[in-house]
């Protein structure tokens, strides 16, 4: 009997931490999921795509500023990278481009809250000589709520790397300031 009553808990034991990590997947699925959206609808000019990844009193604190709230965000993104797509000659044939990835997820859920650290970069075609170069580089800080079962932007900070809002070393990424020992 007691063998018995020390497998049904070792099951269930088993089957708890199980159920556990495929909520913490779940979660984590998702907020990548967010974050591609949002890169591919920042591409498309998509602002009602971009918008949808943010709670209302979201705030975005990039290389433009700091934007709080949707309002303010979606006018700061009006015009910014695929939204400038009016434009294209109407008889173009093709259109250069650039493109956003993000890459190396760092992702910490408790909860209905979570943070999430990536790297991003751009790239163009829109060159003269019309080949593909690398734009820009950065990474995200970011916090997230979830609203209704799903995941959303609270703030995004937007290191851009090579632009004004760049810094000597970024905590955020672990790294220390080189002039301390």
């Amino acid at each position: 009997m007691k063998n018995i009553t020390t497998i049904i808990g070792a099951v269930l034991a088993c089957c708890l931490c199980s159920m556990a990590f495929a909520g913490y997947a779940d979660d984590r699925a998702e907020i990548e999921n967010l974050s591609n959206r949002y890169m591919i609808a920042v591409d498309a000019g998509d602002m009602d795509a971009v918008m949808a990844a943010w709670v209302p009193d979201g705030v975005l604190d990039w290389a433009g500023g700091v934007e709080r709230g949707t309002a303010a965000i979606r006018k700061a993104m009006t015009g910014f990278s695929g939204a400038r797509t009016a434009s294209v000659p109407k008889d173009a044939k093709s259109w250069p481009r650039s493109r956003h990835f993000i890459t190396n997820h760092v992702i910490d859920v408790t909860g209905d809250t979570a943070t999430n650290i990536a790297y991003w970069f751009e790239i163009t075609n829109n060159t003269p000589q019309k080949d593909v170069q690398l734009v820009y580089f950065g990474h995200y800080e970011d916090e997230l709520v979830k609203r209704n079962g799903h995941w959303l932007f609270k703030t995004r900070k937007v290191f851009n790397e090579s632009e004004s809002n760049r810094t000597l070393f970024y905590p955020g990424l672990g790294e220390k300031d080189p002039h301390q020992k």
